[in-house]
């Protein structure tokens, strides 16, 4: 048996469902494109959070007095 005939017997995706890629753990392309969407998104919430509170996001987490 070839290696995808085998992950796509064990239910395990040959791709993704945007790119080429493998998904997989470790230093992967896949797994960074996917830390870097999530540091955007967190990043954007910071920005709303500030938005709304008037505040710096230090000071409305408690972390400056």
């Amino acid at each position: 048996m070839s290696s995808t005939a085998e992950t796509a017997a064990a239910g395990v995706p040959a791709t993704s469902a945007t790119t080429g890629d493998v998904p997989a753990f470790g230093w992967s392309a896949y797994a960074e494109r996917v830390n870097g969407r999530f540091a955007m998104v967190g990043f954007a919430a910071v920005l709303v959070i500030e938005a709304l509170s008037g505040e710096t996001f230090l000071r409305w987490a408690g972390l400056v007095p």
